[in-house]
């Protein structure tokens, strides 16, 4: 048993990234205002995390290439480079860097609940806690604090759905009625972005080469991987369904708004008793510090790797990349605004970036000269058309409403 765990990491990393504070809120939202309705939708949006991730991993695990240095090698025409990688390292870097506030206020609020003091001084603890802890340099106990905080999210969001007592026939019909109610398409357009994330794609890829090192068999790292990814990132899934569960038990049918993860926890009380806010606080901080870590993890490897640079942990200018995102985050945290410009911008460059990501994903995939034997079969192309399409599509809108050309 001990030596089964021992395989889990990379795809832990993947779902420590996309369950934090923005999730948090994104999920409880959908659930107070839409109920069941959208369980669907985090569904599909597993569905396309695991086609993607698996690609992500077995680019990384057979052609030991990160996907940025993929990307670097996969353009002959200087111009069309470059053009790929700054988009890389604008939308990777500059968007999780602008995000990188919410995460660490997210951890800050959650500790501010249950043990006192300002956000702001909370929020330099999380922040130096994050640089502390990629400052070793120790690939694997990053992975074991992260792993730990994955598992105390499950136990805490899973619970507490379970003690609401959601209409398990209202759960039932969400997940497998598809539907979308008036005025839910930005919720769900959201709950999808929260959940397939891009630069999750540029840390699988370089994260599975740490895990699974040469001398390992191939075929073996790629069973292996793909155990940890399906059950990590189907882990990460039940997380958010929790909370979406968990918010349309409390909240839906009493019609209380829900602005954020604090309030939720706050409200939560005259239904579990004292202990709720407490509780709902603690899950709250271990996915705000989960994403503190691994979004400037995930944009170092982005970066580093499309500009050429080796990705060692130890190096210079891999720490450079990513502590400059943890400081650029506790600096806005501390004054207590909010990057409304940045993020506008990073939403932007990333509604660009998924299905140009993904897109590209899909060609190298195919690539006998990279993958050989291991290149993408015709259900794994079908699959991955499929999640194009529809990221295609999400993008689209996501880019219109932020530009104002459709009701955002």
């Amino acid at each position: 048993m001990l030596q089964r765990l021992k395989q889990f990491g990379p795809g832990l990393l993947v779902a420590a990234a996309f369950i934090g504070p923005g999730t948090v809120t994104t999920a409880s939202v959908a659930g107070a205002e839409t109920g069941y309705a959208l369980l669907w939708a985090l569904v599909f949006s597993i569905f396309a995390t695991l086609v993607l991730q698996e690609m992500s991993a077995r680019l990384g695990l057979v052609a030991r290439l990160s996907l940025g240095a993929a990307l670097r090698q996969s353009f002959d025409t200087p111009w069309l480079r470059w053009a790929v990688i700054s988009l890389v390292v604008v939308a990777i870097g500059f968007g999780t860097a602008a995000f990188e506030t919410g995460n660490i206020t997210g951890a800050a609020l959650g500790l501010e609940t249950v043990a006192g003091l300002s956000t702001r001084v909370w929020a330099l603890i999380v922040g130096s806690a994050a640089l502390a802890l990629l400052a070793t340099g120790r690939y694997k106990l990053i992975e074991r604090v992260l792993v730990a905080l994955v598992l105390t999210m499950s136990v805490v969001f899973v619970l507490t759905a379970v003690i609401v007592r959601p209409d398990i026939g209202a759960v039932l019909a969400g997940l497998f009625a598809p539907g979308v109610p008036d005025g839910s398409l930005l919720t769900l357009i959201a709950l999808v972005g929260t959940t397939v994330v891009t630069y999750n794609f540029f840390l699988h890829s370089a994260a599975v080469q740490d895990k699974w090192p040469r001398d390992v068999a191939t075929e073996r790292a790629l069973a292996e991987s793909r155990l940890d990814s399906g059950l990590s990132i189907a882990l990460g899934g039940l997380i958010t369904l929790a909370i979406v569960i968990t918010a349309a038990a409390a909240f839906f049918t009493r019609q209380t708004p829900i602005e954020d993860a604090g309030q939720m926890a706050a409200q939560l009380e005259p239904l579990l008793g004292p202990a709720a806010q407490w509780f709902f606080a603690i899950g709250l901080f271990a996915a705000g510090m989960t994403s503190s870590v691994t979004a400037p993890l995930a944009a170092a490897y982005a970066v580093t790797g499309a500009l050429g640079i080796r990705p060692d942990l130890a190096s210079h200018r891999f720490r450079g990349i990513w502590a400059g995102i943890i400081l650029v985050g506790m600096g806005f945290a501390w004054f207590g605004t909010e990057p409304v410009r940045a993020i506008v911008i990073a939403q932007a460059a990333n509604g660009i970036l998924l299905p140009l990501i993904a897109i590209f994903l899909l060609i190298v995939m195919n690539r006998r000269d990279l993958l050989g034997e291991h290149r993408n079969g015709r259900i794994g192309n079908l699959l991955g058309a499929v999640v194009v399409a529809v990221a295609t599509g999400l993008g689209l809108y996501t880019l219109a409403s932020v530009f104002g050309v459709v009701p955002g």
